[in-house]
């Protein structure tokens, strides 16, 4: 027995890591498209609305997946979902680079979404089988820091790659890289068997848990709100960020590039940090550092707003990707923490439609905002505040993180 444990403490770090590897390679494969669109645009005779019906296509068909590819994974096991949907959307990465107008670039990238929304839950579940309730935090935090490093990496390689060899080979590249990862996870992606003392009728009944249990669970819907509105705060940034860097500050775009930086990879290290400290913190104590640090968000949004000078402008903006980062990792790794194994997928799954979902509304309603406003973005910081503060209380609120989950699961190999 202590050999089959001894064994899993090494898979579960084999497992995080071909994890990472995956999800850099889906956050890479998302966030091309927000440098390309504008290649895309002039080859294809593009307008700008037709540019945000490409960008918001991905995050409809990504919200869409994430409750199915959850409860996918937790009735067939995280590798089966992992290995689909890294391959589907390999693809429709592929498949990007010979489209030939907007309707057939707006259903590629749609379909794309479908592909990857199963990785994420499934990812979550992977973590929450391999590794005790103590070091899920810093494993998530591991996970999700992928997208902030590819937030710093994507402009840089899209920038030379775009000029070189142009768009439509770049996610030809790009989905062959997939196809090549997806066979790597073939072959080193395992499933663990839980080797379990419990009766077979308790068994049985976790496996007929279904996505009605994960929706009768008052935490999971609060942590379903304080994602949406956090991720509110960082899709509303990330989207409207060099806009307004641009028109309001007066702002070349290869300074905003350079000062866009700074903020990216300081939250690198914070949410890696965060989810450090997070598994260290007492249960009762999570929810109220938590909200406070929703708070310290809605009061940097608002000195962002205000600040007199570029430099501050930054430093605020800093504050509150450190601090969003923070609150980000706390509500999905609380849903892998606080929800049987059974469950994991499917919970954080519901809970990650939250933020694909703020994704998808969110830029839309600042560009409402602002037109409504005559260019100015005094609302739109205002609607990111009050999205701030709702995350805040909901945390507050939140019930605590169950402490009674086992400790480590002893787990064999299965293929």
């Amino acid at each position: 027995m202590m050999s089959k444990v001894i064994q899993s403490k090494y898979f579960k770090h084999i497992v995080l890591s071909l994890l990472f590897l995956g999800w850099c390679l889906g956050n890479l494969d998302r966030f091309v498209i927000n440098y390309a669109v504008v290649s895309i645009s002039d080859d294809l005779g593009l307008s700008a609305s037709s540019q945000g019906i490409i960008l918001s296509s991905f995050f409809l068909g990504y919200a869409i997946m994430q409750i199915p590819g959850g409860a996918l994974a937790d009735r067939f096991g995280y590798r089966k979902v992992i290995l689909f949907s890294l391959f589907s959307w390999s693809v429709f990465t592929m498949i990007t680079g010979s489209v030939w107008s907007l309707f057939s670039l707006v259903l590629v990238r749609f379909l794309f979404g479908i592909g990857e929304g199963g990785f994420f839950p499934s990812g979550s579940k992977a973590i929450a089988v391999n590794f005790p309730v103590n070091q899920r935090s810093s494993a998530m935090s591991i996970m999700l820091a992928s997208a902030a490093i590819m937030g710093v990496v994507t402009p840089l390689v899209s920038g030379f790659a775009l000029d070189s060899i142009g768009w439509r080979s770049l996610f030809h590249i790009f989905g062959i890289i997939g196809i090549i990862i997806t066979v790597l996870m073939f072959f080193f992606l395992k499933e663990p068997a839980r080797i379990s003392a419990q009766p077979a009728a308790s068994t049985s009944s976790n496996k007929k848990a279904s996505l009605i249990t994960v929706l009768k669970s008052p935490m999971i819907w609060g942590l379903f709100i304080s994602y949406f509105s956090i991720y509110a705060v960082n899709w509303g940034l990330s989207s409207w960020m060099p806009t307004y860097m641009v028109n309001v500050r007066g702002l070349n775009l290869k300074e905003m590039g350079l000062l866009s930086v700074i903020p990216a990879v300081i939250s690198i290290f914070s949410m890696l940090l965060g989810g450090y400290v997070m598994d260290r913190i007492p249960p009762g104590k999570v929810n109220k550092i938590s909200a406070v640090f929703g708070m310290v968000v809605a009061a940097a949004l608002y000195l962002m707003s205000t600040a007199g000078s570029i430099a501050m402008l930054i430093t605020y903006e800093t504050i509150v990707r450190i601090a969003a980062g923070f609150v980000s990792t706390l509500i999905i790794s609380k849903s892998v923490k606080s929800m049987p194994e059974t469950l994991a997928a499917t919970a954080s799954g519901f809970v990650n439609t939250g933020a694909q979902l703020a994704g998808f509304l969110t830029p839309m309603l600042i560009g409402f905002l602002v037109d409504a406003s005559g260019g100015a973005y005094g609302t739109a910081f205002t609607m990111l505040i009050g999205f701030a503060v709702i995350c805040s209380v909901s945390l507050l609120f939140n019930p605590r993180t169950q402490t009674d989950l086992p400790a480590e699961p002893q787990t064999t190999l299965s293929h």
